[in-house]
């Protein structure tokens, strides 16, 4: 059973208000949730951060869990648009898996503190949000997936079709590997040098027979 994204109330009804205020609320608990953590910040402090009273900030959420959630969507969000911009209708699929890469490595490092963020302070969240989140994981692999089918589809990509899942989970390590090792990967690789290494020994493992 797939779970449901969470509602959050509002004591608001302008949909457009709602999200042009939670907006500022994701901005301002980011840079607190990064910097002081999800447990010692309070609500005040985001409400503060947000440019509004503290009363304003429960007039769009219930919680601070609530806020965290908002967060952690949100970043998926990102990284999910950002990601699916690279395919397109043309070329083959190994050709559009190249470009996805090199986009979801260059992401990875451009939200770097908002990934390391999700994994550090999901676990506050309530089991069934949770599993939400995780699922938002799951369907940015999804890309992924679609991505080598179309590869095998046109004979671009050779795998068994029973390791699409597995190497479209490793694509995510490997780019999440940048996020959590880049303190000691960069000190010998470029963001660029890494991502070529990694797409060099990934294609010669999907592609290494196709002519």
């Amino acid at each position: 059973m797939q779970e449901k994204k969470k509602q959050i109330p509002s004591l608001v009804k302008d949909p457009k208000l709602i999200e042009k205020r939670r907006e500022q609320i994701i901005e301002a608990a980011v840079d607190l949730f990064i910097h002081k953590g999800f447990h010692k910040t309070t609500t005040r402090e985001i409400a503060r951060a947000s440019g509004f009273s503290i009363g304003t900030l429960y007039e769009y959420i219930e919680s601070k869990e609530d806020v965290l959630y908002l967060v952690c969507d949100a970043i998926h969000n990102e990284v999910e648009t950002r990601l699916r911009e690279t395919i397109t209708p043309n070329g083959t699929g190994l050709k559009i898996l190249t470009m996805a890469l090199k986009n979801f490595f260059r992401v990875m490092d451009q939200v770097n503190d908002r990934v390391l963020l999700i994994y550090q302070e999901t676990k506050s969240l309530p089991p069934e949000t949770i599993k939400y989140v995780l699922r938002r994981e799951e369907e940015i692999a999804g890309i992924f997936v679609e991505i080598l089918h179309k590869g095998i589809e046109d004979g671009s990509i050779r795998i068994d079709e029973k390791d699409v899942k597995l190497m479209a989970h490793n694509i995510m390590v490997l780019g999440e590997m940048w996020t959590f090792r880049r303190w000691t990967l960069s000190r010998d690789y470029s963001l660029e040098e890494y991502t070529e290494k990694q797409i060099s020994l990934l294609l010669r493992e999907i592609s290494g027979s196709v002519q």
